[in-house]
């Protein structure tokens, strides 16, 4: 033991006295190349750019700010040596109280050393170096240029670095003129930068803003009075107004790259990175979904929405919109998971039609008790508390009928629409209750976009994605999209189905009508959903090239109102969209096995075509 002390000290004074840090090359700004996001026509519509500014002197930094750092890593620093025994100490025993790490150990010089040094790769090798590091470091500069280093070359994530870079990008002003609920924002995104950001996450920050104002009082770096002023003050990000162009799509891409890539290596490699965002349909699609938020607004309050277009034949996301505003909300709506209500029926009557079924098959609309596994009952409803009678299945499904869809999933049997919910990428939970039939699934406005998409796709699933390839700087193809491409309803059941949901499509325009004109002249289906109490609307509608999701709510899932359906929340939006758009294919192809033939929606019996008296219905069935 005496032998291994005398090595490590004697080490330890030998690396002191015989190797020197040069930190110069620190003070040089080389923010590396930018990386390029690319739309579907092969122009920029953003990039990823290293944020680094250049440092800012000690004695310039407002003095809260310092102690703001202070207080949220590292009590003792202009007291210890460098690595801090008591801090070890106390954040062993908060971590041992807690059962999990609350608190980290480490020194601002340590971390300073980490950050310059080392990758965040451990070992036990790397954690003695570090120690020598540290001392060396401590040896042979002065805490103020350690704690100068350390403010300017912080990580705050989303490629920020330094204190006078995150100012600028979270209030638009100088590290200088930082306030102190600002400073001590700042200084709590350390521990965690992207759960902290006070864009991305501005309620978790500004919690752990308070908890470092709650240090600073205690360590008496600020007055009760003082603490009580800033815990009150709401953080206030400024916004940035330049290139506001598909945010949530963006983040949503830089977030998926940096965990690709690596978080440094987007900032500074520049990747060109094709994206299949349309750049001319995103700007039009924000302005519409804008323009119908800012109405319901006015009747809904606290709601918000989410966007997903793509093409049918690709699943390239030409528009993503996660929110209202992303600058206060950033917080990506389509892949919320909410419970998919009736835009599910169709893959329980297409489950249905695969088993042998025929949409002019009849039932009778009437009250049901269902026996579940456990012996409990259940007694379904419909949305109007009514029942209709016999009815045919398209009919069922074109007014979106509840009990015809639970017998006919009762009569399939529950394997069946549950193999094809899990072929369509629907990852569920899938609960094996008839309730699946009334769409009883939690889903992402992207996979139920993706999942609808097979009516319009004859019977092929493809997943929406938003990156196509990404090159390097160099122009090398570094990866590429593999599309996924699984037939998994045949075309001859996926017409038949198109068809049912075309005619529940006509119903909705002529609800529409009203208040909207120049209805656009392209075949479309589509399908509307709401969740019990009204918490959330749902549509999904396609043309042969075109399938777009929408998702109505609020974030907290509590009720919008009584009586708010998707008819007038979310489809307002799909048909305003839908009406600008210039489609070149009109009409869906229909499998050549099937023929049209009209019935009557009631009994299913054959009748002639536009026999308003006989309740005319045109389907496509089997010759």
């Amino acid at each position: 033991m005496i032998l291994l002390i005398t090595l490590l000290l004697g080490g330890l004074y030998f690396i002191t006295h015989h190797h020197c840090i040069d930190l110069s090359a620190l003070e040089q700004y080389n923010p590396g190349k930018a990386s390029i996001l690319l739309d579907d026509e092969g122009h920029e519509w953003g990039r990823f750019e290293l944020d680094k500014r250049a440092p800012v002197v000690l004695k310039e930094m407002p003095k809260h700010l310092i102690k703001a750092f202070i207080a949220a890593e590292d009590w003792n620093f202009f007291s210890h040596s460098g690595i801090s025994y008591k801090g070890i100490i106390r954040a062993a025993l908060i971590n041992l109280y807690h059962g999990k790490k609350k608190q980290g150990g480490s020194t601002i010089t340590q971390q300073l050393v980490k950050l310059l040094f080392f990758n965040a790769q451990k070992s036990f090798r790397r954690k003695i170096k570090e120690q020598f590091y540290t001392f060396l470091v401590e040896q042979q500069f002065t805490k103020e240029q350690i704690m100068e280093i350390y403010l300017n070359h912080l990580d705050f994530g989303c490629g920020i670095f330094g204190v006078e870079a995150a100012a600028q990008r979270f209030w638009q002003k100088s590290i200088k003129n930082i306030s102190l609920e600002e400073a001590a924002t700042l200084a709590g995104m350390i521990r965690a930068p992207y759960r902290y950001n006070p864009i991305l996450n501005p309620q978790d920050a500004q919690k752990r803003r308070n908890i470092i104002l709650n240090s600073m009082k205690k360590l008496g770096f600020i007055t009760q009075e003082e603490f009580k002023d800033a815990q009150l003050i709401k953080i206030d990000i400024k916004k940035n107004t330049i290139n506001n162009c598909g945010l949530h799509a963006k983040e949503s891409i830089r977030l998926y790259l940096e965990n690709m890539l690596g978080k440094n290596q987007l900032y500074t490699q520049g990747y060109i990175i094709q994206t299949t965002i349309n750049k001319k349909m995103q700007l039009n699609a924000q302005r519409i979904f804008d323009t119908e938020f800012s109405r319901l607004i006015k009747e809904l309050p606290h709601i918000n929405g989410a966007l997903i277009s793509m093409d049918t034949k690709t699943g390239d996301i030409k528009a993503m919109i996660g929110g209202t505003d992303f600058n206060t909300s950033p917080f990506n709506r389509a892949y919320a998971r909410r419970q998919m209500g009736s835009i599910f029926k169709p893959l329980v009557y297409a489950a249905a039609i695969e088993k042998g079924a025929q949409f002019n098959d009849t039932e009778i609309d009437e009250s049901i008790i269902v026996e579940m596994d456990d012996g409990s009952t259940w007694e379904p409803q419909n949305n109007t508390r009514k029942f209709k009678g016999q009815m045919t299945l398209a009919h069922a499904l074109s007014i979106s009928n509840n009990i015809i869809a639970i017998k006919t999933c009762l009569n399939t049997g529950l394997d069946p629409i549950i193999d094809l919910a899990k072929k369509c990428h629907l990852t569920g939970p899938l609960p094996r209750y008839p309730s699946l039939a009334l769409g009883c699934i939690d889903s992402t406005l992207k996979e139920a976009v993706g999942a609808f998409n097979i009516f319009a796709n004859n019977g092929i699933y493809v997943e929406p994605h938003l990156i196509s390839w990404i090159k390097d700087q160099w122009g090398t193809k570094i990866w590429r999209y593999e599309h996924i491409n699984e037939q998994v309803l045949s075309h001859k059941i996926t017409s038949q189905v198109a068809r049912v949901l075309s005619i529940g499509m006509h119903r909705f325009k002529q609800y529409i009508k009203q208040d909207k004109e120049n209805i656009f002249d392209t075949e479309s289906i589509g399908k509307t959903g709401t969740t019990n109490d009204c918490r959330t609307d749902w549509f999904c509608g396609s043309t042969p090239e075109l399938t777009t999701g929408i998702y109505v709510g609020r974030d907290d899932n509590q009720s919008m109102g009584q009586n708010v359906y998707a008819i007038s929340t979310a489809f307002p939006i799909w048909y305003d969209l839908y009406k600008s758009i210039d489609f070149k294919q009109k009409k869906f192809t229909v499998d050549p096995s099937l023929k049209e033939v009209h019935i009557n929606l009631k009994t299913g019996n054959i009748t002639e075509a536009n026999n308003k008296r006989d309740l005319s219905f045109p389907l496509l069935l089997q010759t």
